[in-house]
């Protein structure tokens, strides 16, 4: 029989790997199907990505290092703790990992529509996430940081307004890229570097580089 783990037994799991739950939630039944419970999994600090670019996904010169990286480890993750990976690269169809996110009390749409979490802010990103076969104990929802930030710094971070509750401007996004001075390239967009919590992600900037290749 699989042992029915807490959270705070997955964390240690996943600190392994530079990895630490974001969110958990209980699932719907048609959801996950045989599964209950749902613990999100995101990068750990600043140690993660020197971490994960020491790793043989990223000196084999295939495509998609980081999401081959994220299947083999949180592959073994699962088989360890009797789970079910999911993904958010594996699709059609594409888990809700934005829907979980919300669900999980942790997680909420910002000012500028993107995703800001409790610790993270605007750098949230998840890897992947365990589907447990039994409910485990949820902690107390947290509250959105957005109501007490004082002034809303990513409101205005964009030069060209390309993040909104409106939508995304990808075309003006990528025009201002171009720009000289623009260093969201470099550094990471500059709207999710003004949030006040995205330090806490301790994202560093050759890891924003790395996405914003991707992006680009």
């Amino acid at each position: 029989m699989t042992p029915r783990l807490a959270l705070s037994s997955i964390a240690t799991k996943a600190r392994g790997n530079h990895l630490a739950p974001l969110g958990a939630l209980h699932l719907e039944p048609d959801e996950v199907p045989g599964y209950t419970s749902l613990v999100l999994l995101g990068p750990a600090g600043p140690d993660f990505w020197p971490h994960v670019t020491a790793a043989p996904e990223f000196a084999d010169g295939a495509p998609d290092p980081l999401d081959r990286w994220s299947l083999r480890v949180i592959g073994a993750l699962a088989s360890d703790l009797g789970a079910r990976a999911v993904f958010p690269f594996d699709g059609p169809p594409w888990p809700s990992f934005t829907g979980w996110a919300r669900r999980s009390g942790r997680a909420w749409s910002s000012p500028v529509g993107l995703l800001v979490h409790d610790t993270t802010g605007l750098m949230l990103s998840y890897r992947g996430a365990l589907a447990l076969p039994h409910r485990i104990d949820l902690p107390a929802p947290a509250s959105r940081p957005c109501d007490t930030c004082d002034g809303q710094p990513c409101r205005t971070a964009c030069p060209v307004s390309a993040l909104s509750p409106d939508g995304y401007d990808v075309p003006a996004c990528k025009t201002d890229l171009d720009r000289p001075g623009n260093d969201c390239m470099a550094r990471g967009c500059a709207v999710r570097r003004a949030c006040p919590l995205s330090q806490g992600a301790g994202r560093t900037e050759a890891q924003s580089a790395f996405h914003m290749g991707y992006f680009r």
